[in-house]
């Protein structure tokens, strides 16, 4: 049967961060502001994830109250989602993302993000989905002060 989850993630942007979406590193003045390296279409994602499982989310797994995971790589955290799903017996369908962003464009690093996004899952690229859009300058993004994602998963468990 197959079971869908959705993600959703938003974090500001600061000086002084880089700035990673999809584990890419893009070129832009600002990086996003967290715990970890604060990769909100991958955070987005492993939400949808967990979601198709009836898991609890992401904090829940990796608390930015732990150490551990303090500027740790985004991919850590899709790399144990897709092992939950394997250890439950279950194939990842498809991933469908898009990422919400007044600058910088996101369109040039998609392909790179889907290669990312479908190594971390262990899954083919042609399995993830990967958008882009703005908020038409209204907003909080719109202002430039900060990145959104949100995801849709697919998991086809026994």
């Amino acid at each position: 049967m197959v079971h869908v989850g959705t993600g959703y993630d938003v974090h500001q942007l600061v000086t002084g961060r880089k700035l990673f979406l999809g584990g890419v590193e893009i070129p832009h003045p600002k990086g996003l502001e967290g715990h970890s390296d604060a990769d909100a279409l991958m955070h987005a994602i492993c939400d949808a994830v967990l979601g198709a499982l009836g898991e609890e989310d992401i904090g829940h797994f990796f608390p930015n109250t732990d150490p551990r995971w303090k500027n740790v790589p985004s991919k850590i955290f899709l790399e144990e989602a897709a092992r939950i799903v394997a250890l439950r017996g279950g194939k990842i369908v498809n991933i469908d993302a898009t990422v919400i962003a007044e600058a910088p464009k996101i369109y040039p690093h998609i392909a790179a993000m889907k290669r990312c996004i479908a190594a971390a899952l262990d899954v083919s690229e042609k399995q993830i989905g990967v958008k882009a859009t703005t908020n038409e300058t209204m907003g909080f993004i719109g202002r430039e002060e900060g990145i959104a994602a949100m995801a849709v998963a697919s998991v086809d468990l026994p």
